[in-house]
């Protein structure tokens, strides 16, 4: 299968590998060099909220921020 670059460097993927590859519209592709060749890998999205997960350092336990915020429980 064969495609031209235009003049802008885009490129048309031939219908039957985006179908058997599974790349979508609006799918994202990482391209990189190996040894003289162009190679084009799909990029996983990746949940929002997942990226954020493990970022807060608070330099204590968890649950002395949280009681420090709400205060102590009363017992029941």
């Amino acid at each position: 299968m064969n495609t031209i670059v235009s003049e802008k460097g885009q490129v048309t993927i031939p219908k039957p590998l985006r179908e058997r590859l599974g790349i979508r519209p609006g799918q994202i592709l990482d391209f990189s060099e190996e040894q003289g060749r162009l190679v084009a890998t799909k990029v996983t999205p990746q949940d929002p909220v997942e990226s954020l997960y493990g970022i807060l350092n608070l330099g204590r336990p968890t649950d002395d921020a949280i009681t420090s915020l709400r205060g102590k429980a009363d017992a029941v």
